[in-house]
């Protein structure tokens, strides 16, 4: 959610650094903050709550210049949204630093440095890491040398910028768990926490990896590694063509969108996680909270979102063992409801001005629930600003009326969430930290799944001249099936319907002939035996299947059944997984019926009305 801006420069940096923050205003904050060393040897600073705007008027009335600088967005986890937990942070006057990202280890580190005289004026686990650095520039005179002591006494993420007026000509920076860039210019260099906030200075990138730490001078950069070994990164060229708003090397926005969504996981998880924790603070201030008194959920939603919460109701269900209840929101606004005790309300939504959801996140202020909190991809949409706690799916706009990513980044913080209230009733750090893994190792396996493309595209040939089709899933697989059927009729006009496989003999089965082709999503879970007994009935009755199956479940093309294979993953994954492959097959039948992908007929992307 946060955002960093710094640089060093032969000219004046704060105008740069404003518009780099004016560039991440998408990412949702609630406080900005801009330091600056000044010609005159001092690092002067300016911090407001609200909006960039708010600063500007701040470096208006009070103005000052500087060649090297470092400025920030803030949203807050530690500390209350506030001017004194406003970022940069300081240690005495000479020093000064942004931070994204959640240090764990915090209130410790903080006793040991108030035991040796440091005095706190924030909330905030950023203080705790400019004080931990001025002490260790009590012991050396470089710069550097202190951030790397400083970062390996850090648990969590971090991304970090630094300026001290003793050091003058430097800029230094670090990232661990939370991304950071570094734009090269032609005596000047910057940092970000996106490449799109220095896109008015420079083209030019190295992408920090985990645990570097980056001295930069206007002439030079500098990198080591988290082994303290120095290193040089390739420098990446911005394409230009590729930007959120230009559909690029593809003929559509929703493919372009599907082929994103591994590095969309990424950046849903980046900062939230570190190699085996859940960093649950970064869901806010008040989450600990919330989270401890939640004995029961409400999730309400619309189309896609709808689908996102039945699949964490599998989730939440099994690995919180708390009751959980799933409602579309058009239903639940219209009709008496109770709320069970200690119940957190939780909409989601891609664009946070859903009408009935919005509408039912009203309605349930009045009716006893703890609080509410919202899975969203926009900040300062109103289900955000209305809600007690925001999840963002940090998505990125989405073109495409057929949501695509903004359902697997939905997913992905749902899982997030679901591991926060398992950790409260019973789930055992073990579970927690192969979840993180296999979730680390997500991303990778949908970009496997989109490389299935050209097959799928084939498979999409014998849907062109049909008119209805089913989607058949089991369990959490069921969901998907759903939002699969969704995507078919949205782009494709072909009516499409989904049911849980083992309803076929309670009334699906007579549709079944030759001309209604079956989409089967077949992970090897426990279900699988089911599911082929299923698949089965359908083949009896002259059906025509088209499965997703896992490699390893044994599923094989015959006749009227085309398969393909899907890369392994844990069970808990499958859901997020298996939906690309729909996505995919959505789009090509889309593109033979010659409709229009992106803006299909009678439909908006976000819906404000009833």
């Amino acid at each position: 959610m946060c955002g960093i801006v710094g640089g060093i420069a032969q000219r004046n940096v704060s105008e740069i650094l404003l518009e780099g923050l004016r560039r991440l205003e998408y990412r949702g904050y609630d406080s900005a903050g801009l330091a600056a060393m000044t010609d005159a040897g001092v690092i002067e600073r300016c911090r407001r709550m609200g909006k960039v705007k708010e600063l500007e008027q701040g470096l208006a009335d009070h103005p000052f210049d500087g060649k090297a600088g470092i400025a920030h967005t803030r949203w807050a986890t530690h500390g209350k949204p506030s001017e004194v937990n406003a970022h940069p942070h300081m240690s005495g006057e000479r020093l000064a630093i942004v931070h994204n990202g959640i240090i764990e280890n915090h209130d410790e580190l903080r006793e040991q440095l108030k035991a040796d005289g440091y005095s706190f004026t924030s909330q905030t686990d950023t203080e705790v890491i400019v004080h931990l650095l001025h002490k260790y520039l009590q012991k050396t005179s470089n710069l550097s040398d202190a951030v790397k002591e400083t970062v390996q006494v850090l648990d969590g993420a971090y991304a970090l910028g630094v300026i001290s007026a003793d050091h003058p000509g430097k800029l230094v920076a670090a990232r661990h768990g939370s991304p950071l860039v570094i734009g090269v210019g032609s005596g000047e260099h910057f940092i970000a926490s996106d490449q799109l906030a220095l896109l008015q200075v420079t083209d030019r990138f190295i992408f920090l990896n985990e645990g570097d730490v980056a001295e930069l001078t206007a002439d030079h950069i500098h990198v080591w590694d988290k082994h303290n070994e120095e290193v040089v990164h390739d420098v990446t060229r911005f394409d230009h063509q590729l930007g959120t708003a230009d559909k690029g090397e593809f003929r559509h926005y929703m493919m372009k969108e599907i082929y994103e969504q591994p590095d969309v996981i990424r950046q849903c998880l980046e900062g939230r996680v570190s190699e085996t924790r859940l960093l649950e603070q970064a869901f806010g201030v008040k989450a600990k909270e919330v989270l401890d008194q939640t004995q029961a959920i409400q999730i309400i939603a619309c189309g896609t979102s709808y689908h996102a919460g039945m699949v964490a109701k599998y989730w939440i269900e099994s690995l919180a063992g708390i009751p959980c209840q799933v409602e579309v929101a058009s239903e639940y606004r219209y009709r008496k409801t109770v709320a069970l005790p200690n119940s957190l309300f939780i909409t989601i939504s891609q664009s946070g001005e859903t009408a009935d959801t919005l509408a039912a996140l009203r309605k349930a202020k009045d009716l006893g629930f703890t609080a509410s909190l919202t899975v969203c991809n926009v900040p300062g949409s109103s289900l955000v600003r209305e809600s007690d706690l925001a999840i963002m799916t940090n998505a990125g706009p989405e073109i495409g009326v057929a949501s695509t990513k903004a359902f697997t980044s939905q997913l992905t913080a749902l899982m997030l969430l679901t591991i926060a209230l398992g950790r409260r009733h019973g789930m055992v750090d073990q579970v927690e930290e192969e979840i993180i893994k296999d979730l680390v190792k997500l991303p990778e396996l949908v970009e496997k799944a989109i490389a299935l493309d050209d097959k799928i595209e084939k498979m999409s040939q014998a849907f062109a001249e049909k008119h209805n089709s089913l989607f058949l899933g089991r369990g959490a697989m069921f969901p998907i099936a759903l939002e699969g059927s969704l995507k078919l009729k949205e782009i494709s006009y072909i009516h499409a319907e989904a049911y849980p496989a083992g309803e076929l003999k309670h009334g699906p089965l007579a549709l079944v002939d030759k001309d209604m082709p079956i989409v089967t999503v077949a992970p090897h879970n426990d279900l699988l035996d089911k599911l082929k007994s299923n698949l089965e009935e359908v083949r009896a009755r002259g059906g025509e299947l088209f499965v997703f199956a896992d490699e390893k479940s044994k599923v094989k093309d015959a006749d009227g059944l085309t398969v393909l294979n899907m890369p392994s993953c844990s069970d808990l994954m499958e859901p997020i997984l298996y939906i690309i492959p729909l996505q995919l097959l959505s789009y090509h039948v889309a593109v033979l019926k010659g409709t229009d992908v992106d803006q299909p007929r009678n439909l908006a992307k976000s819906v404000t009305v009833e």
